[in-house]
């Protein structure tokens, strides 16, 4: 096996999850109280329908490349709402989006900092290759910063600061480039999606982990990795990483 000199990994459901619903909750309960506040009738159906709009509008962008982030979220639901608002109310309501996820409750995989901690210690350079959704990278990082893990980690590719979306090779690349240019076989990337985490490393040449502890992703049959972990205990012995 190639030494490996680095490892980038994936943020959502490969370092970092939420219970199932909970920011998507946050953010309709702050919707909701601002609208009443301001004296709108609205059923909570209805308000689950525009967000539920507003993600599939994400997904189409995601999968097509294009940027689409809390602002654009939000402004496309307030277009959905079916009433006018006024322009204060709707500057409150795109803050409101976006700040749900501050102080959300996200929570680290098990047995992520012992294995950062296992792989930094034998020397490797650890990266972030993060797909944003409608939480900012900078309220994302944060939630690192709680857990004690982001001083682990030397450099970060965050969509909507890149620009690009997994599997696009620009920002793999700049993965790549943030931990000194290492060459991509000594690379692994490890995250849970076939279509962006498997499919990007393996057209960069990387060295493939598809982690499944929290979401085993049978939404395609392929791309495989070259290796599949349920914990990430596992992961320091797969890429041949002995603990010091």
């Amino acid at each position: 096996m190639t030494a490996i000199e680095g490892v980038t990994f994936d943020y959502w459901n490969t370092l970092v999850y939420e219970v199932r619903g909970h920011l998507r909750g946050r953010r309709l309960e702050a919707w909701s109280g601002l609208l009443e506040e301001a004296g709108f009738a609205h059923e909570r159906v209805q308000l689950e329908a525009v967000y539920d709009a507003a993600w599939e509008a994400y997904q189409a962008s995601w999968r097509a490349n294009q940027q689409f982030c809390s602002a654009e979220a939000a402004e496309h639901c307030v277009e959905q709402l079916g009433f006018e608002v006024p322009p204060g109310v709707r500057a409150e309501l795109v803050d409101a989006f976006g700040r749900a996820g501050q102080e959300a409750e996200l929570h680290l995989a098990e047995g992520t900092e012992d294995c950062l901690r296992t792989l930094k210690k034998a020397g490797l350079k650890l990266g972030i290759i993060c797909d944003v959704g409608f939480t900012s990278s900078a309220m994302l990082r944060d939630h690192l910063i709680r857990h004690g893990v982001l001083p682990l980690f030397d450099h970060w590719s965050f969509s909507d600061e890149v620009g690009a979306y997994k599997p696009a090779p620009a920002i793999f690349e700049h993965a790549l480039e943030g931990l000194g240019g290492p060459v991509p076989e000594r690379v692994a990337h490890v995250g849970d999606l076939r279509r962006t985490d498997v499919a990007g490393a393996l057209a960069m040449g990387m060295v493939s982990v598809r982690y499944t502890g929290i979401n085993d992703d049978d939404s395609e049959p392929e791309p495989e990795a070259h290796h599949v972990v349920t914990h990430h205990s596992e992961l320091p012995g797969v890429l041949g990483i002995t603990p010091v």
